[in-house]
């Protein structure tokens, strides 16, 4: 898989331009074609430089694979075409990787069109295009690399009915490698989303905000690859397609079943991301509310605190009259009033730690009956 490649711009045609033309995109890997033909009792690999040998591979075996990598030449694509027959718009669809998955019916071949994903530092998705034929079925990728390997060591190792199966099967193979591999992806987003709740409760910050937005847009992205693959699957299934098998379209439906847990996950994972954004403004309210429960509780203190220094504060001349402040010719009228003040502060954090405002109070007794603070 491709690790931290950037987003690139899509090319497309213009605005009434003849229909299948073709625009790639400069930037593109140039094509590299790959033959696998085999059949129940042989199996072989090989490397094709010029698309017009590829017609000798068609035949060669009771089911030929190609598989091109990189979409950076519309000559190659083009001469490719020319030897499977393949329409001009399924061409064009190939080169505009901007497709929803689906299926659709051009002559004697199917056209499918899927995403595959990964996860690196962040998500990507490809378009993967895949043709299907008469004994050959026809793959295109936007670079090397890919979540197939699992499917060509079947083949290599004449594991299970591939190797002995028409070419339907071939391509439920491809569909159903490119749909499972969701699923450990689905599985690293759930533990991320994990930890992020624990983030989230224990201490939040700014910086998980940011994770959480992070999550949730990429989780999008998988809803719009995997939404439409439902669709498509569902259209091997249900519509009467020559060239799937009723042998076939059992494996589908296991495939189609895989799809909706796709959907399900899918959709778990975003109400997650969306009570994760929830609680992390609850959890930020309820630090507020703590720290303002602290300043507050501190500022009560103080208040009948300052009220004594400021009365003792006033400057009165107890010569001038008995009723001027006595107390302050009085020789423990110092400390007096500091054990004042400290028993008031005391006094008012008791009552605090009683109407539960100040941590809470001890848990009763076994059988014990509780009392209501605020009536006491």
């Amino acid at each position: 898989m491709r690790v931290g490649r950037q987003r690139r711009k899509i090319a497309r045609k213009a605005a009434g331009e003849v229909p299948g033309t073709l625009h790639v995109d400069p930037d593109a890997p140039r094509p590299a074609i790959h033959v696998i033909a085999f059949g129940p009792d042989a199996c072989q690999e090989y490397g094709v430089e010029d698309p017009a040998a590829l017609r000798d591979a068609l035949g060669s075996a009771p089911v030929v694979w190609v598989n091109v990598d990189g979409l950076g030449s519309a000559e190659t694509i083009t001469r490719i075409g020319d030897v499977f027959d393949l329409h001009p718009l399924a061409l064009e669809d190939i080169v505009h990787v901007h497709q929803r998955a689906k299926v659709e019916q051009y002559g004697k071949h199917l056209f499918i069109v899927t995403r595959m994903v990964s996860l690196a530092e962040s998500l990507e998705t490809e378009q993967l295009s895949l043709f299907l034929g008469e004994g050959f079925v026809l793959t295109f990728q936007e670079h090397p690399g890919d979540c197939l390997d699992s499917v060509r060591q079947r083949i290599g190792k004449g594991m299970g009915r591939i190797r002995s199966a028409p070419a339907d099967y071939l391509a439920y193979a491809v569909l159903d490698a490119v749909i499972d591999s969701y699923f450990p992806l689905l599985e690293a987003y759930g533990e991320r989303l994990e930890v992020l709740e624990e983030q989230v409760i224990a201490q939040p910050d700014a910086r998980i905000i940011g994770r959480i937005h992070k999550a949730k847009r990429e989780l999008m992205v998988l809803r719009r690859a995997a939404w439409p693959q439902r669709e498509a699957v569902n259209a091997l299934l249900r519509e009467e397609l020559d060239l799937i098998s009723d042998t076939t379209r059992i494996y589908l439906r296991d495939c189609y079943d895989h799809v909706i847990q796709i959907i399900d996950m899918l959709e778990t994972d975003r109400e997650i991301c969306s009570g994760l954004l929830d609680a992390y403004q609850s959890s930020v309210g309820n630090r507020m509310n703590e720290i303002m429960k602290v300043l507050t509780i501190i500022a009560t203190i103080f208040i009948p605190l300052g009220f004594l220094a400021g009365l003792y504060g006033m400057n009165f001349n107890p010569e001038k009259s008995p009723l001027n402040m006595p107390e302050l010719a009085w020789y423990w009228g110092y400390p007096a009033a500091l054990t004042v003040m400290a028993l008031v502060a005391l006094s008012m954090l008791v009552f605090f730690w009683r109407k539960g405002w100040l941590g809470a109070p001890s848990p009763p007794a076994p059988g014990e009956e509780t009392s209501d603070p605020d009536k006491e």
